[in-house]
Order: structure tokens, then sequence, then C-alpha cells
């Protein structure tokens, strides 16, 4: 009985290596991995620089939803929670593999626009948090009918989305991209 209980600790022990592993490959930060993951920090700091060849960034994890809100960073992140809800919604998919799949068709999408991400899979996991705590809701573009990322609290009866909208200085960076739209829910990438 106790070497069966060992063996089963080791599978499981295994698989959170290899799930580690991979949101590491993806680009998980240290701090998504010690709240996902129930390896010791120790391990999972090996486990970090095995894959990456490097020590994990320092520092803290931005907190804060007003990034979520400025304009090209929310319709990225519109689109990722528009794929995180999908699986909520319409299949039993769950927890960080409802996270990784998301991810996974958002970078998809932003590959397919010849697009770089904006939304990291660290910034994504910040976002479902947001979104549990109730401080971030997806709200109903009057001008599209897409759902869009907005705070919680706000008013948001006649909003218009930033790609209905787009702010004057959209698009001025060093890496500009062409808008493309199609009619419908977040449905183009800026």
């Amino acid at each position: 009985m106790a070497a069966a209980m060992r063996t089963r600790s080791i599978v499981s022990e295994g698989k959170e290596i290899q799930l580690a592993g991979e949101l590491v490959r993806m680009g998980a930060r240290l701090q998504l991995l010690e709240a996902e993951i129930g390896l010791s920090r120790e391990k999972l700091l090996r486990l970090y620089k095995e894959v990456k060849g490097e020590s994990p960034p320092k520092g803290m994890l931005p907190f804060s939803t007003d990034w979520f809100i400025t304009w090209q960073p929310n319709v990225h992140a519109s689109l990722f929670m528009s794929f995180y809800r999908f699986f909520l919604d319409h299949t039993a998919v769950r927890g960080l593999d409802a996270l990784i799949k998301s991810y996974r068709l958002y970078q998809e999408h932003v590959a397919l626009n010849d697009s770089e991400p904006v939304l990291t899979l660290t910034r994504a996991w910040t976002l479902v948090r947001f979104f549990e705590a109730k401080m971030l809701q997806l709200t109903r573009c009057d001008g599209c009918g897409g759902n869009f990322v907005a705070h919680a609290y706000d008013l948001t009866q006649n909003y218009i989305c930033g790609l209905c909208h787009v702010p004057a200085r959209a698009g001025k960076s060093r890496r500009a991209v062409p808008v493309q739209r199609t009619v419908g829910p977040v449905a183009a990438i800026v």
C-alpha cells in the first residue's frame, strides 16, 4: 500500500514538472508557477533555469487593471478572454488547461494576422485572476457587438470599443501594424 502511494506521488510530481516546463516554455513567470504548481520554489527555480538556460526575471508582477483597458492591450485581452470564456461556457476545460488552450488560440490568431502578441502568458493569467476577483468584466460594444474588457463597475451604457473608435495616436509606434477588422465579436487584432 505504501509503495502504491509513493508511486502516485512520483507520477503526480512528474506531471507537475512536465506542466511547469510547458508553462516556462510558454513564457510563464515564476510567480505564476508558484501559484499554480504544487512544487517547491527550489524545484521551480531549478526547472526554470534548466528550461530557459537563465534565472527567472526578478521583480513583482504588475498589479493594475488599467493596463488591460488601454487601447491595444484591450483588444488583445478581449480576444484572449473571448477564447477563455468559450472554454468555460462550452467545454469541460477549466483552470490551467483553459488558460493554456486559450493562450495558444490567442497566439495562433495573432500569428495569422502577422502581428506580435501583446499579451504574455503571465498577463493572461493575471487577467483571468482580475475577472475571478470581479475587478474586470466583458462589456458589449454598441458599435460592433463584440465583447471587450472593461472595469467591473464602470458605466457601460453606450459603450464603444477601441476598434470602432480608434484613438488618434493608435498605431503610431515603431512596430505599427495595419488594422484588420471583420464584423462581429472581437475578430481583429491591432
